[in-house]
């Protein structure tokens, strides 16, 4: 049998085996020579058996002297060697002067002497910082230490003294506020002081002082009349002062500076109080009115002169309704800064204690009016059914407004999306930018009171930021320094340096995207860009 270059010869106990096939030899100057090939003239079965058993010590004898007489170039691809990265090579890691002195238990005098490196800082508020090498510190931590057995035992020692601390530091809280009370706090008064005397702060002071006092004057009204209408009026307003009670916590809880377990602050608070403060008008206020409307319903009863009662609302519209224009202008200055309308400014709920204060005067106002209504039409007719009806009519407006605050606060901790128009604005000068190529899961969330976080996944150029290392760079001498390059090795050196460079270059990058974006859009504060 023959196909192509290839002949065979089946197997039998007649015939000698042979298999040939084709061998190309590539000689220095690059002429090559086919071994083996068919002649180009075809042979008889019988001849090819004849040259088989005939000739098959000739050809190989030939062929074991062309392949010693003809040399053979082989090209050889230069690979450098895998390297093991163990926990060996990550000694050369580095590390900040505040972690050397936390995990090694080290001073400050301590890491004089060690070798300083300057790098690039995450930090907005710092250009360059210092580290350390972690083999350099680790050698001064058993250089001070004497062992790693000492070194462990002090660590552990350390653990649990701050266990300890973390233990009583609720007791010494405690004792300092006894002592404050005792002799008296000399300590000036903080920021979350001074913010109740402006903004939103402002506005809840205010709310608290009135409704106090209508709580005060509408609750003698009720003793004294025994309307249901006046009783719900009544409980408005003591539910108005505990909510906004609880949205000045949140104002002052929300003014604590991040910590560890909380690094992006307590801006959330106010969200929380709002939300509770949305529960609570529910529950006491809508939920009594209901129950003392139904009361009045099933067991009417004559009601007193109701003379003193309407003084009582009319001065309480008045107090009111001063309220309600305090917060309507705060409201107007924070969207006419924002750039938004009113009614954007709170169904988005930007500021949540300004909201609540808002829609509570809003509805007390209207609920001063259906009272007011009610009493007089049981005045006119003697029918004390009215006065029912209009303590179930307070209930349900409360109700209402207890509804739309569930629901704005609800959205705004669950961390809603930014508009359209902004997440598209900070997505086109992402996408304008050379050293971009493309954008991915771009995702932008509202964490509430003006602050915006950011994310994306990025495609850089690589070209453009090795473009832009090398502008930094002398040409010149850098082609010097691959002039010089002979050995695997150097080029290997010469590849580490500016690859690394190259890498700093794009963590500048990095940084220069996201101040930009925090410049283009103030609201914006935590910008997270993962490189794709």
């Amino acid at each position: 049998m023959k196909s192509g270059s290839l002949s065979c010869i089946l197997p039998c106990n007649r015939f000698p085996v042979q298999l040939m096939s084709q061998v190309r030899v590539y000689t220095s100057n690059g002429q090559k020579k086919d071994l083996g090939s068919e002649d180009t003239n075809r042979s008889t079965p019988e001849e090819t058996l004849h040259k088989a058993g005939i000739g098959q010590d000739m050809t190989n004898a030939g062929q074991k002297q062309s392949f010693l007489k003809e040399p053979i170039q082989v090209k050889v691809k230069a690979v450098l060697k895998k390297r093991e990265y163990g926990p060996k090579y990550t000694q050369n890691n580095f590390i900040t002067g505040v972690r050397a002195i936390n995990e090694f238990c080290l001073k400050s005098s301590d890491l004089d002497q060690l070798r300083k490196i300057k790098r690039r800082s995450p930090h907005d508020d710092t250009e360059t910082f210092t580290v350390y090498l972690r083999s350099d510190v680790e050698a001064k931590s058993l250089e001070v230490w004497g062992s790693p057995e000492a070194l462990a035992r002090e660590r552990k020692r350390r653990k649990e003294a701050e266990i300890k601390y973390r233990e009583n530091l609720f007791r010494n809280q405690r004792l300092l506020r006894e002592y404050k009370e005792f002799f008296g706090n000399t300590k000036p008064r903080s920021s979350a002081a001074a913010m109740f005397f402006k903004g939103p702060g402002k506005v809840v002071m205010v709310a608290i002082c009135i409704n106090g006092l209508n709580f005060f004057f509408k609750l003698l009204a009720w003793v004294y009349t025994g309307s249901a209408s006046m009783f719900s009026e009544a409980i408005h307003s003591l539910a108005d002062t505990c909510n906004q009670a609880l949205l000045a916590l949140g104002i002052s809880q929300s003014a604590r500076t991040p910590d560890p377990s909380h690094p992006y602050g307590f801006t959330n608070m106010r969200y929380i109080a709002s939300l509770i403060s949305g529960v609570g008008i529910f529950m006491m206020g809508a939920g009594l009115s209901w129950y003392h409307g139904i009361i009045g319903l099933l067991h009417p009863h004559p009601i007193e002169s109701l003379v003193w009662a309407y003084c009582i609302l009319a001065g309480s519209l008045v107090s009111e309704g001063a309220t309600l224009l305090v917060a309507i202008n705060e409201i107007r200055r924070s969207a006419r800064a924002k750039g938004l309308s009113f009614y954007q400014y709170v169904v988005q709920s930007r500021d949540p204690s300004t909201n609540v204060v808002l829609l509570e005067d809003a509805a007390a106002v209207l609920s001063v009016a259906v009272a007011a209504t009610c009493m007089g039409l049981t005045s006119l007719t003697g029918n004390p059914y009215y006065d029912s009806v209009g303590s179930l009519g307070v209930g349900t407006l409360l109700g209402t407004v207890s509804a739309f605050l569930i629901y704005t606060n609800t959205e705004a901790l669950l961390g809603r999306s930014i508009q359209p128009e902004q997440l598209q604005r900070l997505t086109e000068l992402l996408e304008s930018d050379p050293v971009v190529r493309a954008i991915h899961d771009v995702k932008a969330t509202d964490m509430g009171m003006s602050k915006v976080r950011f994310k994306a996944e990025v495609d850089f150029d690589g070209r453009v930021v090795t473009r832009s290392y090398l502008e930094k760079q002398d040409i010149e001498q850098l082609l010097q320094e691959i002039q010089q390059v002979k050995t695997l090795e150097e080029l290997e050196a010469f590849m580490l340096k500016h690859g690394e460079n190259i890498i700093d270059t794009l963590g500048a990058e990095v940084d220069r995207l996201e101040k930009d974006l925090k410049q283009r859009n103030p609201d914006v504060r935590h910008v997270d860009l993962e490189i794709l």
